[in-house]
């Protein structure tokens, strides 16, 4: 049988790594990529499990035996599917019974691959040990008040070959309270980890990296001290933009693709609740109703930005450290470019076509 380590796994050119395990254990944390094609489903693990606790051992192997067989033919020709190039590599929780039996099984029917020692577990692991050994030196940071564009800055300076670090996109928030519009209700912090480090290793050598300025927390994933700290020192840039391109921004990215959709009200209103709580001027919650009440968007977040982000905003700024350098820009894309010009100025310039994404 084909054992790898999980040092080893990544030195595999484009692996293709099939995870075994249960819908629900997949979910709460995955290698990234991995294709999920469980040998049990939620209910048959609970099953077994509970023989387990009950029977012993051998009752729960025979158990997993009985449900495992009538499936071995589908589940041999939908992982044999995915193997059309690159090494493939299986694995479940720790290594065990689970993917020593299906690499069993595969190599019977003449596809051999790897079983990954110690399996998720042993990935989990190694990732927590290697992610504060892997920040670049620097950090540059953007800064700016909520609707400027930060998030698209960045993806439009990845495009020029900058190497940045979407923490947003990691944790799938956008860090507010209406973080989870259009998205899933944000990664936990395994999955924020593993994408983590992934964006790590793709801007393996460069000497600094840019990334969005952002409280500890976001959504249910939290940074590292680490990763804070090389923030705190970085060197930082304040975009400011328009208050009218701000609202235009926030509308195109919250409210147009999904005003028409059936939940799209009541989740606004569940975050308009949780604002209304922390503003005390009576006059703004009124307006905030009404332009609720009348879907009235644009009204509404021009309020929300003047009365309730904005001023929370500069108290933020205190934790950096290091000198601010303040950009002026009409847009996002505008914003990037004389982002990239200023990087120039510091002699930062994109990493290598090799660390290109």
């Amino acid at each position: 049988m084909k054992e790898i380590t999980v040092d080893e796994l990544f030195t595999l050119k484009e692996p293709i790594i099939i995870d075994i395990r249960s819908p629900i254990e997949f979910k709460d944390g995955a290698i990234p990529g991995a294709i999920n094609i469980p040998i049990f489903s939620d209910e048959e693990r609970q099953e077994i499990g509970t023989i387990y606790k009950q029977q012993g051992q051998a009752a729960a192997k025979w158990r997993a035996m009985e449900l495992v067989s009538p499936k071995i033919p589908e589940l041999l020709r939908t992982i044999k599917s995915y193997h059309t190039s690159g090494e493939l590599v299986v694995h479940c929780w720790r290594g065990g019974m689970r993917s020593k039996a299906v690499i069993t099984f595969l190599e019977f029917a003449g596809i051999y691959a790897w079983r990954l020692i110690g399996g998720y577990k042993a990935y989990r692991h190694y990732i927590l040990e290697q992610l504060p050994t892997m920040l670049p030196n620097k950090a540059i940071v953007l800064h700016g008040l909520t609707g400027v564009g930060k998030t698209e800055v960045l993806k439009q300076l990845k495009k020029k070959g900058y190497p940045i670090l979407d923490l947003e996109e990691m944790a799938g928030h956008r860090g507010s309270i209406f973080g989870t519009i259009g998205l899933s209700e944000g990664h936990n912090q395994k999955t924020f980890d593993s994408l983590l480090f992934k964006g790590l290793q793709e801007i393996q050598g460069s000497e600094y990296f840019l990334v969005e300025a952002e409280s500890k927390r976001i959504g249910k994933a939290v940074q590292s001290e680490e990763l804070m700290n090389c923030k705190f020192k970085g060197t930082n840039i304040y975009i400011h933009t328009p208050l009218e391109q701000r609202v235009t921004h926030l509308v195109s990215e919250y409210v147009i693709p999904y005003e028409r959709e059936p939940w799209y009200y009541d989740k606004i209103s569940l975050g308009i609740e949780k604002v209304l709580k922390r503003v005390k001027d009576v006059e703004i919650k009124k307006i905030l109703i009404e332009a609720l009440k009348e879907r009235n968007y644009r009204v509404m977040i021009q309020v929300l930005l003047e009365s309730y982000y904005d001023p929370r905003y500069d108290h933020a700024r205190l934790e950096y450290e290091e000198e601010f350098f303040d950009i002026f820009a009409d847009n996002p894309i505008d914003a990037a470019q004389k982002i990239a010009a200023k990087l120039e100025e510091l002699a930062r310039k994109p990493v290598s076509k090799a660390l290109k994404l």
